[in-house]
């Protein structure tokens, strides 16, 4: 399927938490060929060398109309990157929106707030023949669906990537380590929770938290279920949100009832004292998260996984010395460390899968 091309809203946010739609699209989109960022901060930068070190071709614009000439062409889409805490435009952020529609661009919105439901952004839409595609937005209640216990028939190990805060790179890794088992010969599928995920193309998968609650158990089982059928891969990846510490973000509640994982992979940030949108509240520890996880699911932490932010290379290293021993099991950094690292946290908790292993790729990197 070809992918369409789009440009991605950041401003002053591109390589932060609440920037972290951009960050993810940067760094892989099946569904969208993405030809620039908009962040007026860092104009002129490579938006994979300013994330991870690693040129993208990607150039940082300050606004929509230096992409444009960029491009030489408009692009199909104008992708609102950015996830603040409030989850909605600003009036300055609506008036941006409004001109790239004019420009003819159609919008993908992973807000809370529904593009669909104001009536300036749909008499726009009318007007210049777009479409306002609200990612977020969930189906019919009525065609929500309940926890019914189908999960059961779902014979593959499930692992979720959970982690110790909101916006840590939990779908990140996630999306590595399903890439770096399917390159090792291990059928793999990722299941979506969150906008940047559905954004990116995600085959299977549920904007979690703008669902009911009542709902959120039976929509995550529904779609792992579905992936289980429709795939019957040898192992299915499910992305973790938030943390089940949080106070505020609780999807992971939903995500271990719903999809009752057989194994979990924690992501942590060692430098983040604090949550991320929440400064007077202490972030929890790997071990204070992985207790509370086996009292509340009985799941297993098979490995942790390590966000750098704020970290020097020698830090990480000695972080993940550190917490091995601490914790008793492996630990790495998907982005930095050789992603076989992953593949061996798998295959050490679920040994059958070793014989499905192939050879390691000579570059031993996903998301080029």
């Amino acid at each position: 399927m070809k992918r369409r091309t789009a440009v991605v809203y950041a401003e002053a946010f591109f390589g932060t938490p609440d920037g972290k739609t951009a960050n993810g699209l940067v760094r892989h989109s099946e569904k969208y060929e993405i030809l620039a960022v908009i962040d007026s901060t860092k104009v002129g930068l490579d938006a994979g060398e300013f994330l991870d070190e690693r040129p993208s071709g990607i150039p940082i614009c300050a606004d929509l109309a230096d992409a444009i000439a960029l491009c030489g062409y408009v692009p199909d889409f104008f992708i609102i990157g950015v996830a603040p805490l409030s989850g909605l435009l600003s009036q300055r952020e609506r008036g941006v929106v409004l001109g790239a529609m004019g420009r003819g661009m159609s919008i993908v919105n992973g807000l809370h707030e529904f593009l669909n439901e104001d009536l300036e952004f749909t008499a726009a839409a009318a007007t210049f023949g777009v479409r306002l595609l609200d990612v977020r937005r969930p189906r019919a209640k009525k065609d929500l669906r309940m926890f019914s216990g189908r999960i059961d028939e779902v014979t593959c190990p499930r692992i979720a990537v959970l982690g110790t805060d909101g916006a840590i790179g939990k779908r990140t890794t996630a999306t590595i380590l399903t890439q770096a088992l399917v390159e090792r010969g291990i059928s793999a599928v990722l299941v979506g929770t969150g906008q940047t995920g559905l954004i990116q193309g995600a085959r299977y998968g549920v904007a979690l938290d703008a669902i009911p609650c009542q709902f959120c158990s039976g929509e995550v089982e529904a779609v792992v279920v579905e992936a289980f059928e429709a795939e019957r891969p040898d192992v299915i990846i499910v992305e973790g949100q938030g943390a089940l510490s949080h106070p505020a973000y609780l999807s992971s509640t939903f995500i271990l009832r719903g999809a009752r994982p057989d194994a979990v992979i924690l992501q942590h940030a060692p430098a983040r004292r604090m949550l991320g949108d929440f400064p007077d509240v202490p972030a929890p520890t790997p071990l204070s998260e992985i207790a509370l996880l086996r009292a509340f699911a009985g799941v297993e932490v098979i490995g942790l996984t390590i966000n750098h932010e704020d970290m020097t290379d020698a830090e990480v290293s000695a972080a993940i010395i550190l917490y091995e021993l601490e914790l008793g099991i492996p630990a790495t950094d998907a982005l930095t460390r050789p992603v076989a690292r992953l593949v061996d946290m798998v295959v050490g908790a679920f040994p059958a899968l070793g014989a499905k292993l192939i050879a390691e790729p000579l570059s031993g990197r996903v998301l080029e």
